[in-house]
């Protein structure tokens, strides 16, 4: 069974910076990885991925501001977020792909981890 762990959230003010990590326990290099989030009464979003080549692809909302990137050393996503926003705010979530190239598509991801609480205040 494949376990994910995301680290790294918490409170920062707009405009500030926080970088999240996505521990997995087993090896993620033949694997595409994102992250996606899910503010309160809305429904889960993509963020960005990342495929087994290391090719990127961000949501539009987050661009130029974040950057995902991984260790297949480490068995380990992160996501660098930069001049964080209001509407950041919400569970982060990292997931597995099925596949070895990115999506956007939540159900082409089969492992999610728990999440993480970003909070960004105004």
């Amino acid at each position: 069974q494949v376990h994910l762990v995301e680290s790294g959230g918490g409170l920062v003010q707009a405009g500030g910076s926080l970088r999240l990590a996505c521990a997995v326990s087993t090896a993620i290099r033949a694997y595409a990885m994102g992250w996606f989030r899910q503010a309160p009464g809305k429904e889960r979003e993509f963020v960005a991925a990342i495929s087994w080549d290391y090719s990127t692809n961000d949501a539009d909302s987050v661009k130029g501001r974040f950057a995902v990137s991984r260790d297949n050393a480490k068995n380990t996503m992160y996501l660098q977020m930069n001049n964080l926003k209001p509407e950041d705010t919400a569970v982060y979530y990292c997931a597995r792909g099925q596949y070895s190239t990115f999506s956007s598509e939540p159900l082409l991801y089969d492992n999610w981890g728990q999440g993480t609480q970003v909070t960004v205040s105004s």
